[in-house]
């Protein structure tokens, strides 16, 4: 019989020896690559042809949903087993959604993650005990969410904006260290691991960056705090600074709106398939992608949505190819003031 090959990825060696150790102890299997980041992930599905990927989806330079998307779509024989320790439903559903054959706990048994294997390999999808309540429902709708200081709020809306630390450190007036001392302890909070994790983490929970007298921390949120009793606003720009001035203006205009931001198609493909959103502006040109086409896919995925394209180089011929794609309007940035985006607002409210 021909081994099954394999490709562990982990950016931990220990537990990369651990999980190997496991593995080799079934029959006719073979661990042929061991990788640690999102880009040794590609490089070695490119250089080898092998039939199971065993990998943990919070790596460096790993971005899992769309990572998945594209691994499967590249290679739809082949089967993929997550071995995590994070299991927000969220999360897990999300990464299912796209394609994964299998989601195992890391504080799972060995034998459990032996059966795992087999059964991933057997054809079957692959769910640990520990997860199936969260994800056929059977659980509690009541969300005790972690109170946070305002500043672990100012955090998560940086997070949120796609901040580095130092911009974070700069905008606080505090160090760099002491912004990932912070940073460390909001992630324990929520019980994540890595910013990517903490920005899905607002996306399921948009209430957490809201003030406390906008909701309540009790087992009953207010009705007017619940996620989905107000609206999502996405904003889609290249630049970190403009797009921070753009959202804390519209910030100001309406406490019910919970704004989003991405800097390039990818990020807001992902989050406009993930977030039902009511108004989105994309500025015309993301780094060397086009925002018009951004703007087709995005009505293509959220016709309901309000597209608005935006430039601080407006020109005839973008506007007539937004309109074609069904842009509602196309606005100078050095127009698009407190008043302008007043009356946008409101017209969506009606």
């Amino acid at each position: 019989m021909q081994n099954i090959r394999i490709i562990l990825a982990d950016d931990h060696a220990v537990v990369r020896a651990g999980i190997r150790k496991t593995i080799e102890q079934i029959p006719h299997l073979e661990v042929v690559a061991e990788v640690g980041t999102g880009p040794l992930v590609f490089n070695s599905l490119k250089k080898q042809q092998v039939d199971l990927l065993l990998i943990d989806v919070t790596m460096p330079e790993f971005d899992p949903i769309q990572a998945i998307k594209e691994i499967k779509i590249l290679y739809p024989d082949l089967k993929i087993l997550v071995i995590s320790a994070y299991d927000d439903e969220f999360y897990v559903k999300g990464l299912l959604n796209v394609g994964v054959n299998g989601y195992h706990m890391k504080d799972q048994s060995l034998n459990d993650l032996k059966m795992a294997v087999n059964r991933v390999l057997e054809g079957e999808t692959w769910i640990s005990n520990t997860l199936i309540n969260k994800l056929s429902g059977n659980f509690s709708n009541k969300k005790y969410l972690p109170e946070l200081s305002k500043r672990q709020r100012d955090l998560l809306l940086s997070l949120q904006q796609g901040l580095d630390n130092k911009t974070i450190a700069k905008n606080h007036f505090l160090s760099i260290k002491t912004i990932e001392n912070n940073l460390s302890t909001l992630y324990r909070k929520l019980n994540v691991q890595s910013r990517l994790e903490a920005v899905y983490y607002i996306a399921r929970h948009p209430e957490i960056i809201r003030t406390p007298d906008k909701f309540s921390n009790s087992a009953n949120i207010s009705k007017s705090a619940e996620p989905g009793s107000g609206y999502n606003i996405l904003v889609v720009d290249d630049n970190a600074r403009y797009r921070s001035q753009l959202i804390r203006m519209l910030g100001k205009l309406d406490s019910r709106a919970t704004i989003f931001n991405a800097n390039d198609i990818k990020h807001a493909l992902d989050l406009i398939r993930d977030i039902k959103f009511k108004l989105v502006f994309i500025d015309v040109i993301l780094n060397e992608e086009s925002g018009i086409y951004c703007a087709e896919q995005i009505r293509t995925i959220q016709p309901d949505a309000r597209t608005i394209l935006i430039s601080a180089y407006p020109d005839q011929e973008f506007r007539k190819e937004g309109i074609k794609v069904g842009v509602v309007a196309f606005l100078d940035k050095k127009d698009l003031g407190s008043s302008t985006l007043r009356q946008i607002v409101e017209d969506i409210k009606e």
